[in-house]
């Protein structure tokens, strides 16, 4: 029975081919983007998946709440790094407890004396234990010890080939900057594994001991009042309970942290756990140890896919109504011959799964087609996506493409299998299936409503990157050259830079603004201030107000005669001014403020005008700049003339610097759009590429509605004809009520157009106008595509020659 349902569907396809076609297509652009979903998901989902022991594995997240104790506050991957020995020593429940500390790493290694390489080596300090609770397994050296003397490097396959020739490079040393001389202990294997734990490098977490007592580290960093310099990872006991252990995180608050309790029992600090698996995807967590993907985006895509999914099935629904008309006899002969529903039912669901199957083959090559281009957009290299399907992956792929044949063919099999004999057999032009505004034309205006909405939301999202491009930061970014200068001669770069005459000015600093990155800290006007006022701080130099051409509203700026007491001082823009309720800038000037983390006391020598420090999308918080020259990590090189000359000069200075270091030097501009260039721009494509489809299939519906009224109206429009109507009046009676539904559609998604998209605009501070003119030409779009779409066939209807249908009247 089944291998004859099959066979009746191929046959059905290959005779009604335009109408499989369709079909097909919609099927397969809607199930392609799905498909691609589920296997970025699947991706996602492999991490850490290969360590047998991952159901055990937890990870302790800060969570600040609130000063007064008040409501979910941020979360924070980061804890404190005592939290470990207090849970091994003092508790129960706990097998082994692992800390990682960033800090471990640089831009240079010094492989042999007197000789320097630009090598960039990122790392972490890693408790002994890392290695057997991750299962990183060595390929060279001892697993138990490679991580417990000081001094000691566990290096990946990559920077081992990186940095040595020979493929055991066990004993050999290198230098990491500042940080020191460090044994390499081990290589680990390179494996095709994902962890959501990014580095090359694993250093001896012993070895801060001595970086402290040297003042390279600061030992408050170690301490429970600093949650932000490292992570704990806890492997429990077999039978001890994640919650068994939040109880003793609880316990060590209260007795560690006792000026984070608030008015009740609650803390403004609180500790939870979080499985290994679930990190990423996962909640959006500070922090995060390396890239991972918030479960947000997973619901956003699998949102948008399903949409799609939905109106491609909406489609094969309209069309099979259409192809039912033609195929009325063959169900009325089929039931006079004794077929009974359940039959007739099951070869149109058949139908429908065999037209779902070849859709999946088409949707399989169209995502072997995209998958470069996914793999290409910036955010997928910092996912490190690879998309790689499984035999599991392919599995879920076949039980989807079944899915989504019953749901697409549901409908259809239902209404078909109702027909009468009787009136089937009397002629199709009897039938009449949805006559008024019913399911049929509800789905066409659902349809082209959400078309609206995406088109009107990549225009704004297009605008959006427009005006985040070419927006003004507040600084200036012309003519500049970024060159990192960290564990270099800065002062001696500085002096011979200064000999060129195309250099104009050279300016020290932390961070490049509008990147992203600073440093932040709570600061109090008074030691005694219950809350503390939370501020992103730069350290530069005395000539970077100068170089940015940042506007000083009062006070002074940094003084190369004033020397290391410079350390002592805070330059300070006018939303601090406001968030410390200072009346005016002037009256900011000698006033002192207190670190909240250490008390350290510091005065505010000047004011500059606010600018864009962060993201644009962020408003302007409080920001400081100070001053102190271990901090400085970029060169701002302002010149005159043409870029490449100013180039030339760096490499000139930087060679007689620097001889053995290779020089590492950005475009200013460049690099404060990349994020705006590369992943929003990335962003506006997935969504115009969405839209697209979105588009394309609710097209692809409106050309099966415009086929189904054609088709039941050529007697009517071939009377009409004989009777002296023009082929215009003929055009305009079948296009009319389509015209109606796509009005329809515009006035049901202005609405919300204007609704979803403001939820976004109102995250973003400098945000693009939501105007009439965005609304007007997506309108115009969707217009011109209906009316493209439904002309199509009208215009056939109508030039159709009257004798071809009224010859058997």
């Amino acid at each position: 029975m089944i291998r004859n349902y099959i066979l009746v569907a191929l046959r059905n396809i290959r005779r009604h081919k335009f109408f499989s076609l369709i079909n097909i297509l919609g099927l397969a652009v809607s199930m392609s983007v799905c498909l691609g979903i589920i296997m970025l998901v699947a991706d996602q989902m492999m991490y850490d998946q290969y360590n047998t022991k991952r159901d055990r594995i937890y990870r302790v997240v800060t969570r600040h709440l609130n000063p007064d104790g008040s409501g979910a506050g941020n979360d924070y991957s980061t804890s404190p790094q005592p939290l470990a020995a207090s849970l091994l020593d003092d508790y129960t429940g706990v097998e082994k407890a692992v800390r990682l500390r960033r800090g471990f790493g640089n831009t240079w290694m010094e492989m042999e004396p007197g000789f320097d390489v630009n090598i960039p080596l990122g790392g972490l300090f890693a408790d002994p234990d890392a290695l057997d609770v991750f299962e990183w397994e060595l390929e060279h050296g001892d697993a138990k010890t490679a991580l417990t003397k000081p001094y000691s490097v566990v290096l990946t396959r990559k920077a081992a080939n990186k940095l040595f020739k020979q493929p055991n490079p066990v004993g050999e040393v290198i230098k990491v900057g500042h940080l020191g001389e460090y044994t390499v202990t081990g290589v680990l294997k390179e494996k095709n594994q994902k962890s959501h734990i990014v580095f090359e490098a694993l250093a001896s977490y012993s070895t801060i001991k001595s970086l402290e007592a040297d003042s390279i580290f600061s030992k408050e960093d170690g301490e429970y009042g600093n949650w932000t310099s490292g992570w704990v990872y806890m492997l429990l006991e077999k039978g001890h309970s994640p919650k068994e252990i939040e109880r003793h995180l609880h316990d060590i608050t209260k007795k560690n942290l006792p000026e984070k309790q608030s008015a009740g029992d609650e803390h403004i600090y609180q500790f939870y756990l979080q499985n290994l698996t679930s990190i990423t995807p996962g909640p959006f967590i500070n922090n995060p140890i390396g890239p991972f993907m918030p479960m947000i985006f997973v619901y956003f895509f699998g949102g948008l896919a399903l949409l799609i999914m939905l109106t491609s099935c909406f489609n094969y629904t309209n069309l099979s109504i259409a192809r039912s008309l033609t195929r009325a006899r063959e169900i009325g002969v089929r039931k006079v011959n004794g077929a009974n529903r359940l039959q007739i039912f099951s070869q149109f669901m058949s139908e429908s799964v065999v037209i779902a199957l070849f859709a999946l083959g088409l949707a399989l090559l169209l995502l072997m087609v995209v998958k470069p281009f996914m793999l290409h957009l910036k955010f997928a290299q910092v996912l490190k996506w690879d998309l790689e399907a499984n035999y599991l992956v392919f599995g879920v792929f076949v039980v989807f493409s079944l899915a989504v044949g019953l749901l697409a063919g549901l409908f259809p099999a239902v209404v078909l299998s109702k027909f009468k004999p009787v009136k089937v057999l009397k002629g199709a032009g009897s039938m009449k299936l949805f006559s008024r505004m019913g399911l049929r034309k509800s789905l066409l205006v659902g349809q082209f409503a959400l078309s609206l909405l995406f088109i009107i939301s990549v225009l704004l999202l297009y605008n959006q990157l427009k005006l985040f491009v070419k927006a003004d930061h507040g600084f200036d970014m012309a003519n500049k050259i970024n060159v990192r200068v960290k564990d270099i001669p800065l002062q001696a770069m500085q002096s011979e830079l200064n000999k060129y005459s195309n250099i104009q000015n050279v300016a020290a600093s932390s961070h490049i603004p509008a990147t992203g990155v600073t440093y932040g800290d709570g600061f109090k006007r008074a030691l005694d201030d219950a809350e503390d006022t939370g501020m992103d701080y730069f350290y530069v130099d005395e000539n970077y107000l100068v170089n940015m051409n940042i506007e000083l509203l009062a006070g002074r700026n940094f003084r190369d005669a004033d020397g290391e007491s410079n350390k002592n001082f805070l330059v300070i823009n006018e939303t601090a001014v406001k968030k410390f309720q200072f009346t005016s800038p002037s009256d900011a000037l000698g006033q002192e403020i207190y670190a909240a983390r250490d008390s350290v006391k510091f005065e505010i020598i000047g004011v500059v005008k606010d600018y864009n420090h962060q993201f644009m999308m962020a408003k302007i918080d409080p920001m400081a700049l100070r001053f102190d020259t271990k901090e400085f990590k970029v060169l701002q090189v302002k010149y005159s003339g043409s870029h490449d000359q100013a180039v030339k000069t760096i490499e000139t200075a930087w060679s007689k610097v620097n001889p053995n270091l290779k020089l590492d030097y950005k475009d200013f501009e460049e690099e404060v759009r990349f994020f705006y260039n590369t992943i929003f721009s990335d962003f506006v494509t997935i969504v115009g590429v969405i839209a697209f489809m979105a588009i394309f299939i609710s097209c692809l519906g409106l050309l099966g509605m415009a086929t189904y009224a054609t088709e039941t109206r050529l007697k009517e429009i071939s009377i009409r004809k004989v009777l002296g109507s023009s082929d215009s009046a003929l055009i305009m009676l079948l296009s009319k009520g389509f015209l109606i539904l796509l009005c329809i559609a515009v006035f049901i998604a202005v609405p919300i157009a204007w609704f979803v998209n403001n939820l976004w605009l109102e995250l973003i501070a400098y945000r693009t106008a939501f105007s009439a003119g965005v609304i007007g030409l997506g309108i115009l779009i969707l217009l011109l595509l209906g009316g493209l779409t439904v002309g199509s066939q009208t215009i056939r209807a109508a030039f159709t020659n009257p004798v071809d249908n009224l010859k058997n009247e």
